[in-house]
């Protein structure tokens, strides 16, 4: 008999927030019927300077079988949170989960690049990538890497060799799923094994602090430049001499303004 759901969810905590951000994330785009092109993330969007949706199609599942299939697999891969004793634990979880999000999403974007202006595949501007495959995958490879003898258990009745299960769900989804991104989960593969082979490493609480307060600058600016989200108390205005950036704050009202120069970015949609 297996243990008890509050005690796995105790012994999983970043994995279970996670979990839970996406599935109310999930409710949320399904009550207000929200698109892939809303959230998702595609070559042209990015131009147009909508660098928020590298965090926004992380997170976002638009299918219930898509969020079903990548929340149980993270689940699974939650064994991680327990590892502490060979180096992994809660905090390389949580330090290298945003390393994930991030990196793998830069991945997908600059094999987007290469496809298009290298191979001429203009398709690949406008299609559209969202959900927390390639996050899940790339957990998976560290995983494998790290500790071979595991197992991966999906909709809590099939059960993969945690060695083979990158690749075997990389070729798997593409066969099941004919939409599922394969440029996507290679991405966080690649991402995978540069962490488990400690070609990317050295993060710790300050580093994943500092990444994560940019993340948040960056997410913000971006909203506001490309006028999805009008966020009042920031203004963005460009100056004669786009090359020199200035950042001033100026008193006005009852608060202050931010006020910075930015070039205007060009640019528009399914995986």
């Amino acid at each position: 008999m297996g243990k008890p759901l509050f005690y796995e969810i105790w012994e999983k905590p970043a994995t279970s927030c996670i979990i839970a951000i996406c599935s109310a994330i999930w409710f949320y785009i399904q009550k207000h019927n929200i698109g892939y092109s809303h959230v998702g993330l595609s070559y042209e969007t990015l131009m147009e300077g909508n660098y928020w949706r590298i965090i926004t199609s992380a997170f976002s599942h638009i299918s219930i079988l898509h969020l079903v299939f990548n929340m149980s697999a993270l689940w699974s891969l939650g064994v991680i949170e327990r590892l502490g004793h060979i180096g992994l634990g809660v905090k390389y979880y949580l330090h290298y989960t945003i390393l994930l999000v991030v990196l793998s999403g830069l991945l997908v974007l600059g094999m987007y690049h290469l496809l298009i202006q290298k191979f001429k595949l203009d398709y690949f501007r406008r299609v559209t990538a969202v959900g927390y495959s390639c996050v899940v995958f790339g957990w998976m490879t560290i995983l494998a890497t790290k500790q071979p003898s595991s197992k991966l258990e999906l909709f809590g009745f099939l059960s993969l060799p945690i060695s083979f299960a990158p690749f075997e769900s990389l070729i798997f989804t593409s066969i099941i799923v004919p939409q599922a991104s394969f440029i996507g989960h290679l991405s966080g593969i690649i991402v995978g094994y540069a962490i488990a082979w400690g070609l990317i490493h050295g993060m710790n609480n300050y580093w994943a602090a500092s990444m994560l307060g940019w993340i948040v600058i960056v997410v913000v600016l971006s909203l506001k430049k490309s006028g999805t989200y009008d966020i009042e108390f920031l203004e963005i205005e460009s100056v004669t001499d786009s090359s020199l950036p200035s950042v001033r704050f100026l008193s006005s009202g009852n608060g202050r303004t931010l006020q910075m120069s930015a070039t205007t970015d060009v640019g528009a949609n399914l995986v």
